[in-house]
């Protein structure tokens, strides 16, 4: 499949600068080996990272004549057991750069890894928020602390430390939306896009969570946005918290950045559109 504004020809993956989110940490001798996983589907977005053990932050820096001084850290999905690090990590970087915005990819811990751990080891994480917290513990405290981090890098990546946001796929969005709930203010993204994920049964959604970008397709097979997204937009709303919610007609589930004739594939412009009225605000 080809993908949007054809971000395989633009240049190689390469980023400006991959960093250790904790570099200070020693690494764990025990800790499985990282490792790529081959996807049935191949194709070269197809690359997956599992038994993540050493998170880090690859950071995109937006062209000078277009930065203005947005970041937004790209938490990729995978069931909590893989990353898809291309699909939904760096090539949205790389898109994200085209309309300024500098773009950091987020490899977090996972709280599951390998292909034979069942569906059923998931129902933790779609309790109450809690417990949801609790089970996805170590991408939590990844995504925390990413933020920190970015953060207090402003000056050095020409960022504002008052508008960097999060952007997460699936569970990565998940992940995002647990974020922007729970984080201590030092550590809450300021906003967040939150693409065909999953979120918990009782949501209790707090008033200082950011304003949000949801996007999701109707005929999604795994996730059904009314049992989910519109669940979360609700909860948004009922907590006065700004919120913008696009259902689309077709997509499917892990439609990214992919170019197909579904109506998802439009969520780019609509986002961009989004941030940008969010900017002047």
């Amino acid at each position: 499949m080809k993908f949007l504004l054809a971000l395989i020809l633009a240049g190689s993956l390469l980023a400006q600068e991959t960093i250790l989110l904790r570099p200070g940490a020693k690494p764990d001798p025990s800790a499985p080996t990282e490792q790529a996983d081959p996807d049935p589907k191949g194709g070269p977005t197809a690359r997956a990272l599992s038994k993540v053990s050493q998170p880090t932050l690859t950071i995109y820096r937006a062209p000078k004549d277009k930065a203005d001084g947005t970041a937004i850290i790209v938490c990729p999905g995978g069931g909590y057991r893989q990353l898809m690090i291309d699909r939904e990590g760096h090539y949205v970087a790389r898109w994200l750069n085209t309309i300024g915005v500098t773009a950091v990819v987020l490899k977090y811990r996972l709280p599951l890894s390998g292909a034979s751990i069942p569906e059923t080891a998931l129902r933790p994480a779609m309790g109450d928020v809690r417990e949801a917290a609790a089970f996805i513990r170590v991408a939590l405290e990844d995504a925390q602390e990413a933020v920190r981090v970015v953060r207090a890098n402003a000056a050095r990546w020409n960022i504002k430390p008052d508008a960097v946001g999060m952007m997460g796929f699936s569970a990565g969005g998940n992940l995002t939306a647990m974020t922007g709930m729970l984080a201590p203010a030092e550590a809450r993204p300021n906003l967040l896009a939150v693409m065909y994920a999953p979120f918990p049964r009782n949501l209790e959604v707090p008033a200082t969570t950011p304003p949000v970008f949801l996007a999701a397709a109707e005929d999604d097979p795994r996730l059904s946005p009314t049992d989910h997204t519109l669940r979360f937009y609700m909860a948004l709303k009922q907590a006065h918290v700004p919120a913008e919610m696009h259902i689309y007609a077709s997509g499917g589930h892990g439609f990214a950045l992919l170019k197909t004739p579904a109506t998802a594939t439009r969520w780019p412009e609509t986002f961009a559109t989004w941030l940008a009225a969010l900017r002047k605000k």
